[in-house]
């Protein structure tokens, strides 16, 4: 079998599943161009937990964790199926790793799960087990976790980090949009790019010190922290390919990566 990809998406605001834009064309498009897999994996930056926590329901819920958005929003389902005994491989890695984990039988999909893969395999027949992270361990923690993970893309496993490659909320009442970008996206995208594309993991992995307007980029760090764990997840000398999705509100960087085998 051939190993599949590893993804990081930009997941953007729960409204992205009503009005898809560009990152929808985008993961229709890539969805299309990638083997289907048997089932996914994928970290949310809305499900944070102490140890690493994978979910092992067999009827993952679709979780609405949200408030103030239209009626629409919240009818909206998800209703993949989970795979527990997928859950219980993921647990039995992460141990043999070292790094300690633990099953939860009831977790379902919250918006970072569930609203990207309704773009990428709308019609929820593929299993999906959702797991946790750890943002107060750092970027090379959840890099570990990825690589921990990166047996389960020889094995049909799509492995997701679902964040957000700029997240600085405190932007929304700064008056950007698609005509008045915030001025630190473009230079932050562009080092995360640069140092993908070059393979500079020590770099990436201490962001918060080398990449510019990193703190304004993310005040906290948990939606970027996904990306590591897709990077470790694709293995030694991966390569990245940068899909540009554009900027929502001005200041939403939308990127998507696909981590393959050079």
């Amino acid at each position: 079998m051939t190993a599949l990809p590893s993804l990081y998406i930009s997941h953007g605001s729960p409204m992205t599943a009503l009005h898809p834009g560009q990152v929808g064309e985008r993961l229709a498009e890539l969805a299309q161009a990638m083997p289907r897999p048997r089932a996914i994996v994928i970290a949310s930056a809305h499900w944070l937990a102490r140890q690493p926590t994978v979910g092992g329901a067999a009827r993952p819920e679709t979780v609405h964790d949200f408030y103030g958005f239209p009626r629409e929003l919240y009818e909206l389902r998800y209703p993949a199926p989970g795979d527990p005994a997928l859950a219980a491989r993921a647990v039995e890695l992460l141990d043999r790793a070292g790094l300690p984990s633990m099953l939860d039988p009831r977790e379902g999909l919250d918006h970072g799960a569930w609203v990207p893969l309704r773009l990428l395999y709308p019609k929820a027949d593929i299993p999906v087990v959702p797991l946790s992270i750890q943002p107060q361990l750092g970027p090379r923690h959840q890099y570990e976790v990825g690589r921990a993970l990166a047996p389960l893309r020889e094995e049909g496993v799509l492995v997701i980090g679902s964040g957000s490659i700029t997240h600085n909320l405190h932007d929304f009442r700064a008056g950007f949009s698609e005509d008045n970008e915030a001025p630190y996206v473009r230079p932050f995208i562009g080092w995360i790019e640069e140092k993908l594309a070059t393979g500079d993991v020590d770099a990436l992995l201490d962001y918060r010190r080398q990449a510019p307007f990193a703190e304004r980029a993310h005040p906290t760090d948990e939606h970027l922290q996904p990306l590591f764990l897709a990077l470790g997840a694709a293995g030694a000398d991966a390569r990245a390919e940068r899909i540009d999705a554009g900027i929502d509100l001005g200041f939403l960087a939308m990127d998507i990566y696909r981590f393959s085998a050079r």
